[in-house]
């Protein structure tokens, strides 16, 4: 099993689905773990469930929120080795019924609030010259999908950042990567129809519907040593599906 103890991890959107699966993946890997959510009260619980060593409020969508949460994560533990910046939201729209409010809520969250959270890990790793950053893409943002083009569009962005991030901190150690998951069995998921679902799992190879910990696993192995060679990657987690 992948070691990640004497490690300092932060989940952003920790509070359920691959956030909460992450969390206690990477617990479960000897890590010590903090995990954020919108919600305090709900973040304590789930960072309880999930073995993690602390639940705390955050919005990621206030960059000065994020700069002095992570700074007080590396002050608190002395550093800070692995950021997971899983924090995002999907509202789908057909194109002649999408608001503004809708782009404006997504691509705060989805794209500024990954950017602030990876500005901030990097700021706080540079002193170690050594980390680990993940971030969520989706396979939506990189081939599209009906009713789905404000979070295609931000997804899209979100991997672009990975890319770019993962080239401008490399020489000082910091690997950045992206999970793109694919139909994934969690809330955001829930309001598919059966027959919807039934579709996704008809043209997936491995025929089923994805799981929470299948993303997390692959999001340990992205921070861990095994995957010290790897970064700027955007890496499927869909059973097939895109192939």
């Amino acid at each position: 099993m992948t070691d990640l103890s004497g490690r300092v991890a932060l989940v952003t959107g920790g509070t359920r689905g691959i956030g909460l699966a992450t969390a206690k993946a990477l617990a479960e890997a000897g890590a010590t773990v903090v995990l954020t959510g919108r919600d305090e009260s709900r973040a304590k619980e789930a960072a309880a469930a999930a073995g993690a060593s602390a639940g705390l409020a955050l919005d990621v969508t206030d960059a000065k929120a994020v700069s002095t949460l992570v700074r007080g994560v590396a002050k608190e533990h002395g550093k800070l080795d692995i950021v997971v910046a899983n924090a995002g939201i999907m509202e789908d729209a057909l194109l002649g019924m999408i608001k503004e409010d809708l782009v404006d809520t997504t691509l705060s969250t989805n794209v500024a609030g990954t950017l602030h959270t990876v500005q901030a890990a990097a700021r706080a790793m540079m002193r170690k010259k050594t980390g680990a950053i993940v971030v969520l893409a989706s396979i939506v943002g990189e081939y599209g999908s009906a009713g789905q083009t404000v979070y295609a569009a931000s997804k899209a962005a979100v991997a672009n950042i990975a890319r770019s991030a993962a080239k401008e901190l490399g020489r000082s150690g910091i690997r950045v990567n992206a999970v793109a998951p694919g139909v994934i069995d969690t809330d955001l998921t829930a309001g598919l129809a059966e027959d919807a679902k039934a579709d996704n799992i008809a043209r997936t190879p491995l025929a089923r519907l994805g799981a929470a910990e299948d993303v997390a696993k692959a999001i340990r192995f992205l921070v861990s040593d095994e995957a010290s060679f790897v970064t700027g990657q955007v890496l499927g987690v869909d059973g097939g599906l895109v192939l």
